[in-house]
């Protein structure tokens, strides 16, 4: 099967969900962005060219990588498509040997977004951003996850359990 994406807005609840999937036995791999930030690798306000790049090519072996393919899904939290839309919404170009790859075959075709959920949203070391940009981080990856032929699916609020079981009966996994 390949990874199912968990994306949608900053501060929505995806690490939280990824890590309640990893509770009930599921493969999962966590935000390779907020990995970045927290390791002082890159900063996406100082370079966010640097940051899309180095994140992206990251996005693209993990992708690939066997151990997330096989029997029963892996669950990424973000994706490549992640980047390339943070790429274009600041302006960036990502190199061309990043820019020419077509991630529309790299993950299951149901994709699962985190809606904006004000009342959970905190800004953090990683998460410098404001819920207003989170916002339209958001608007843009509503638009840009179908142009690259995924069906995106809001996962409805409610607690994590609740959130998991949704994404997991979706895919018939429950």
């Amino acid at each position: 099967m390949k990874p199912v994406v968990i994306s949608g807005c900053s501060g929505g609840g995806k690490s939280t969900l990824i890590a309640e999937l990893a509770r009930r036995g599921y493969r999962t791999s966590a935000e390779i962005g907020r990995a970045v930030v927290a390791a002082g690798e890159a900063d996406p306000a100082a370079n966010p060219g640097y940051f899309a790049a180095l994140v992206a090519a990251r996005e693209i072996k993990r992708a690939l990588d066997e151990e997330n393919l096989g029997e029963g899904p892996t669950f990424f939290d973000r994706s490549l498509i992640d980047q390339i839309a943070f790429a274009a919404r600041t302006g960036s170009a990502l190199p061309g040997e990043l820019g020419a790859v077509a991630p529309g075959d790299f993950y299951h075709q149901t994709v699962f977004f985190t809606p904006p959920w004000p009342e959970i949203f905190v800004q953090d070391t990683e998460r410098r951003h404001d819920l207003a940009e989170a916002m339209a981080e958001y608007v843009d990856l509503h638009r840009i996850y179908p142009r690259f032929g995924y069906r995106v699916i809001d996962i409805p609020r409610g607690d994590v359990k609740a959130r998991a079981s949704f994404v997991l009966e979706t895919l018939g996994l429950a």
